[in-house]
């Protein structure tokens, strides 16, 4: 599955946005079949042997024949994790903000969080586990507690479905305050999956790793998705003539040339992400880039691990 340009029109549907996550996980599950696990099912927990006299509701008949044998998929009784999803929607995240050429859409940060998040719903699902959605950027816009049920998961894909296209500017990020809320809205111990670009504004980012923290201290699991467009946001890979560059959340406007500020943007780039790097390992919380130009197996596979360790 290639995520560089996706069709806007598959997007904006809700069922189109899920039969997309679908395909999604379909492919990196079939991935998996040549790794080391192999096996792992989105669908239910194992097979086991079908006794005579059970309901025939769950037995898998493409395992029967295939091998002329009664198998019954054994599900999970219970939900085994609570997932919240937390996506931020600050203006930077809309970046790279392109016109659509010939009917498509260009990926940006926020779309590929949005697919991320509903292959990860999808993925709960079939686990029966239980999965929220935050959205935030000054503010928290959404939040759903975790449920498991189909009508709540149409919620969320619904509700993912409504930022994405967006021209947004001017919506400023305050990570630190809406960290800090979230963490006092999940009451359960959580698996908390945050996808974001970390771009807020200041020299002092006390407040953010603050925020980090607070989530670990209330026993929850954290993942960072750390999303950005790595070529254009950490190597500045500009040709080297004139640019006028705009801050997409203060309108802000700089003019200069490519490589005038390269070597200095790469270095203060490269300390604040070690910097970042460092508190997450001193949290415990798990810190994964997300390269917008990549596939979805980069967050998926982190995801599974997590999950699995989590069991």
């Amino acid at each position: 599955m290639q995520t560089e340009l996706l069709r806007l029109q598959d997007i904006r549907q809700v069922e189109h946005l899920e039969l997309l996550a679908k395909q999604v996980v379909e492919g990196f599950i079939l991935g998996l079949h040549k790794s080391p696990f192999h096996g792992f099912s989105v669908e239910f927990a194992e097979h086991r042997i079908y006794n005579p006299g059970e309901s025939t509701r769950y037995i898998d008949w493409k395992v029967f024949g295939r091998t002329d044998r009664l198998y019954s998929k054994k599900f999970e009784e219970e939900t085994n994790l609570r997932c919240q999803l937390v996506i931020d929607t600050s203006s930077s995240m809309y970046f790279p903000e392109q016109p659509a050429p010939s009917g498509k859409f260009t990926m940006n940060k926020v779309v590929f969080s949005a697919v991320c998040a509903a292959a990860i719903i999808q993925m709960l699902r079939g686990q029966r586990d239980a999965a929220g959605l935050t959205l935030f950027s000054d503010a928290v816009h959404l939040h759903t507690k975790a449920g498991s049920g189909h009508v709540h998961h149409q919620l969320l894909f619904s509700n993912l479905e409504k930022f994405l296209g967006e021209k947004s500017r001017n919506n400023k990020t305050r990570a630190a305050d809406c960290l800090h809320r979230i963490a006092e809205q999940i009451h359960r111990r959580s698996m908390v999956v945050i996808f974001s670009d970390m771009m807020e504004g200041g020299e002092d980012q006390d407040d953010l790793f603050s925020a980090l923290q607070h989530l670990k201290y209330n026993k929850h699991e954290v993942v960072l998705f750390h999303v950005v467009d790595h070529l254009k946001e950490l190597e500045f890979e500009y040709e080297n003539r004139p640019y006028v560059f705009v801050d997409m959340e203060t309108g802000e406007k700089v003019r200069i040339q490519g490589n005038e500020i390269r070597t200095h943007y790469k270095e203060r780039m490269q300390k604040y992400l070690n910097n970042l790097k460092l508190r997450c390992h001193q949290y415990q919380i798990d810190f994964v880039e997300a390269d917008i130009n990549k596939d979805f197996k980069q967050v998926l596979m982190p995801y599974l691990v997590k999950r699995m360790k989590m069991k």
